[in-house]
């Protein structure tokens, strides 16, 4: 599977559409929904993204799960009752909800950021500050991909 990868800016229109960025419309491109499921995310004040496809992994992902009643009812709903399918028009725009648009805090521009499955939509000034607060966090955590890499290794037994 493709990965949604970059930061991309797109204008709102005043009919509230919103370019989906080429890239991430190529990665939906194989699938049998043409368009994204978009909820609220439950960390920040931005949207979640991604296809109908990785919702149905994540269902079967749950259902693997030995999880409590409270815990189904929990992911079920602030994920599946929140999502809302978003259909592409003509030319690969989406018209975001406007109650998820509010929530996210969208008017004029927004901001498309990949996470390799899925890919968060944001109001490109918090989205800034979000970005500024990870890499400081990373920073303290003395992050850098080489050590990502060399930690799985030895993780699949030192195959690379």
């Amino acid at each position: 599977m493709a990965v949604y990868l970059s930061t991309y800016v797109n204008k709102v229109d005043k009919k509230g559409r919103v370019s989906v960025p080429a890239e991430f419309r190529k990665v939906l491109s194989g699938q049998s929904y043409q368009g994204v499921v978009v909820f609220k995310s439950l960390q920040y004040p931005a949207l979640e993204a991604c296809s109908a496809e990785h919702m149905e992994q994540l269902s079967d992902s749950l259902e693997a799960l030995d999880l409590s009643n409270e815990d189904y009812e929990l992911y079920e709903t602030t994920i599946f009752g929140g999502s809302v399918q978003v259909p592409f028009d003509g030319e690969g725009r989406i018209v975001l909800p406007e109650h998820l648009a509010r929530f996210a805090n969208i008017a004029e521009e927004a901001a498309f950021v990949g996470r390799r499955k899925t890919f968060q939509i944001w109001e490109p000034q918090a989205l800034a500050a979000h970005e500024d607060a990870m890499r400081d966090k990373a920073r303290s955590r003395d992050v850098s991909l080489s050590k990502i890499i060399a930690k799985a290794s030895q993780l699949r037994g030192g195959q690379s």
